[in-house]
């Protein structure tokens, strides 16, 4: 079953489902959807998120933005899933408060799960219970409400995606440039594709930014803006009929030759041969 949540006024959509696969044509809105999806089951649920499979244990969730294409994989158990817009709850406008983006909805190229602990599973439970007694009334102050559990729900698992994924060690303003950095490459990766840009965006040096993401993990922030290039090359390879002349003007390369060069060195195919690679595994 689908419960909604639309503002026609300001095109606004909360969703809420039991079922993922089944229910998500019946949004109202399908575009520019950000998606936290819980396998609420007892057993893992595998599918697939930009041709990778990606499999959720039992109580455990995963941000997906409208950038990822998902498949279902046949007889998958039904996921649990909260839908909404940027007109419903705007990331960029409760950054400050709820630190999520670049940790639950951005940096494409990586995409944590966040277990959620014994201890936790009741509290999520009743705030699930919480958002299906809401969605019945039909009040002027439906969408607040809707939007204070929204935001409810995702300080909880922006904290427990923290404390799973980031390193204790990282102070708190060195974690909050790695993640700006991951949103900003999310928006820019296509005409910015030197460290000079972000950096200078966030008012830190190249070496410095270097710094941080050396605490954090052994990518370099280079490395980082090549697999976001990377894996929207692998999306127009995978999903659309794109040749490599589009695509290579689809990421911002001057000439197809450059675009062909950057994907052989990323994974050791041309494009070609990895769109031909892909639909014969596929056919097996």
């Amino acid at each position: 079953m689908v419960y909604q949540y639309h503002d026609e006024k300001i095109g606004a959509l909360l969703a809420m489902t039991d079922h993922l696969q089944q229910d998500q044509a019946h949004f109202a809105i399908q575009e520019k959807l950000l998606r936290l999806v819980w396998n609420r089951n007892s057993e893992p649920v595998s599918f697939w998120a930009d041709g990778r499979r990606l499999t959720l244990a039992p109580h455990e969730l995963v941000g997906l933005t409208y950038r990822h294409h998902i498949a279902w994989e046949q007889n998958c158990q039904p996921l649990t899933a909260f839908a909404f817009n940027r007109e419903f709850y705007c990331m960029q406008d409760h950054d400050n408060e709820v630190l999520c983006y670049g940790v639950l909805f951005f940096g494409a190229q990586h995409l944590p799960t966040v277990a959620l602990p014994t201890e936790e599973l009741q509290g999520y439970e009743l705030l699930y219970q919480m958002f299906r007694q809401e969605f019945k009334y039909q009040d002027k102050i439906q969408g607040e409400m809707l939007l204070a559990l929204t935001k409810r729900l995702i300080i909880k698992t922006t904290r427990l995606a923290k404390l799973q994924n980031f390193p204790a060690e990282i102070e708190e303003e060195k974690l909050d440039i790695i993640r700006r950095f991951n949103f900003l490459v999310d928006v820019h990766y296509k005409e910015q594709k030197q460290v000079a840009f972000y950096a200078d965006a966030l008012h830190k040096s190249p070496k410095t930014l270097s710094n941080f993401f050396h605490l954090h993990s052994s990518k370099t922030p280079q490395q980082i803006i090549h697999e976001r290039i990377a894996l929207e090359a692998k999306r127009f390879l995978l999903f659309t009929d794109k040749s490599c002349k589009e695509i290579a003007y689809e990421l911002g390369f001057e000439e197809a030759n450059h675009f062909s060069k950057f994907f052989k060195k990323m994974f050791e195919k041309t494009p070609l041969e990895f769109r031909k690679h892909y639909k014969h595994t596929q056919q097996m």
